[in-house]
C-alpha cells in the first residue's frame, strides 16, 4: 500500500493554485511562466513532489492534463512546469488560446511517495492512482479516473497499460511494474 498523501496546508494549495492559474494565463498567452518570489515558498512548496495539473471548461470536458513526474524538484516548479504543459503541450487538444482561459477550471494534483503494488487485486482505483512501466514505456493514472466511467480495477489498469502503448493485460506479466500512490487534490470551484 502506497504511504501517506503529501502534507501541504490550506495556504500552501492555495498559493499552488494561484501559481497554476498564473502559469495558464502566461502560456496561454505565450509569455515566460511566473517565479514565486523566494518570500512565498514555505517548505511545502519546495518540498521535492510530482506534480499534475488538469484543466477542465465550464461544463466539465477535459481540456488539458499534464503532470511531472520528477519527484527530486521542488513542488511549487512542478506545478509550474505541468500548469504550462496542460495548456499548450497536451497532444490530444490544441493549445488554450487566451480567450479560453477565463472559462477554465485549474486542478492540482500532488502526488505522495509511488510503492510496489505486490498484488494487483488490492489496487483501489478510487483511493490510488497507478504508474506502470515496461520495456523503457511508462504511463500513470491518477486516483478516481477510472470509476466515474465504470471501470473496476481491473480495467483501469488495462487502461493504463494501453496509455504506456502497451497490451492492455501487461500488467498480468512478468517484468511488468505497477506502482500505486496517493495524491492531495485541490483546484479551483467551477462557476
Amino acid at each position: 500500500m502506497s504511504g501517506s498523501p503529501p502534507a501541504l496546508t490550506p495556504d500552501e494549495r492555495s498559493r499552488l493554485l494561484r501559481l497554476a492559474r498564473a502559469c495558464v494565463e502566461a502560456a496561454a498567452s505565450g509569455l515566460p511562466a511566473p517565479v514565486p518570489a523566494p518570500r512565498e515558498l514555505t517548505a511545502g512548496l519546495v518540498a521535492p513532489r510530482a506534480a499534475f495539473v488538469t484543466l477542465r471548461d465550464r461544463h466539465g470536458e477535459l481540456r488539458g492534463c499534464i503532470g511531472d513526474l520528477d519527484d527530486t524538484r521542488p513542488t511549487w516548479e512542478n506545478v509550474r512546469t505541468a500548469a504550462r504543459g496542460a495548456t499548450v503541450r497536451d497532444p490530444r487538444f490544441y493549445p488554450v488560446a487566451p480567450a479560453e482561459v477565463a472559462d477554465l477550471v485549474v486542478d492540482v494534483n500532488v502526488l505522495g511517495d509511488p510503492a510496489d503494488l505486490a498484488d494487483p487485486a488490492a489496487f483501489d482505483p478510487v483511493r490510488q492512482g497507478v504508474i506502470v512501466s515496461r520495456d523503457g514505456r511508462r504511463a500513470l493514472l491518477l486516483p478516481n479516473v477510472g470509476p466515474p466511467l465504470g471501470w473496476d480495477g481491473r480495467r483501469t489498469l488495462d487502461a493504463v497499460c494501453q496509455k504506456a502503448g502497451l497490451p492492455a493485460d501487461a500488467w498480468r506479466r512478468p517484468g511488468t511494474r505497477l506502482q500505486v500512490f496517493l495524491t492531495i487534490e485541490f483546484g479551483e470551484a467551477p462557476g
